[in-house]
């Protein structure tokens, strides 16, 4: 995309791509996702590879979660991708291709992959880290998310207590030369924040089957 091309522009794209009203609940991740892909798609040192993709597509799934109607989650997806230059059906294949791809091997064979920047690694996820070999690689705290999905999607990760993955990517990411502190930072506010949503869309689902309970008792009333 042009570098002349602001946020105003990028949130002008979204709405004529995604014409429909949102939710307050998750105006604010649509709000953070333009602006961050926006701010990453004028970055020089910025390679949208399948680390990033991963970590992404866990950012947007995990803060949507409750969307209604759900159908209209992709389009969502797919909009807040093309606002900013970006292939969102393109980022998704990446994605799922290198999840499945950790799905097929253990935790230990994934994390040794991972902190030798994909070296023996099966083709989709060596093709992650090409943004992380590049000397200008710009970070982005969807690497760090990429890093801990992968982790998470590993034979035998299921069983581990979640703390344990994080610490696990925290060291990870140390290795590939991203800065640990950050990594700690950001994945320590993903983990905080999805708590908060989780309850957050639970609150609203009990508000809402509430106010249909009530709406329902006051029709029979009625008819009564």
């Amino acid at each position: 995309m042009s570098a002349s091309l602001t946020v105003a522009d990028s949130k002008r794209a979204f709405h004529q791509a995604f014409p429909y009203v949102i939710a307050p609940l998750y105006r604010r991740l649509v709000d953070e996702l333009l602006v961050e892909l926006h701010l990453l798609s004028h970055q020089k040192g910025f390679q949208p590879d399948g680390l990033f993709a991963v970590g992404l597509g866990q950012v947007y799934d995990s803060f949507s979660k409750g969307y209604k109607p759900d159908q209209q989650r992709e389009p969502l997806f797919a909009a807040l991708c093309s606002a900013n230059g970006f292939d969102g059906a393109a980022f998704r294949q990446m994605a799922s291709e290198a999840i499945q791809q950790a799905g097929h091997h253990s935790l230990e064979e994934v994390k040794g992959w991972l902190s030798n920047r994909g070296e023996g690694a099966p083709a989709p996820i060596a093709g992650l880290l090409q943004g992380v070999q590049r000397p200008d690689f710009h970070y982005s705290r969807l690497v760090a998310v990429g890093l801990l999905s992968l982790l998470q999607h590993a034979k035998g990760a299921d069983g581990m207590d979640p703390q344990a993955l994080r610490a696990a990517a925290h060291d990870i990411g140390e290795a590939m030369g991203l800065i640990k502190d950050r990594v700690d930072k950001d994945l320590s506010l993903y983990a905080t924040n999805i708590e908060k949503m989780s309850q957050a869309v639970e609150l609203m689902e009990e508000t809402i089957a509430a106010e249909r309970r009530r709406r329902e008792k006051a029709e029979g009333e009625t008819a009564s």
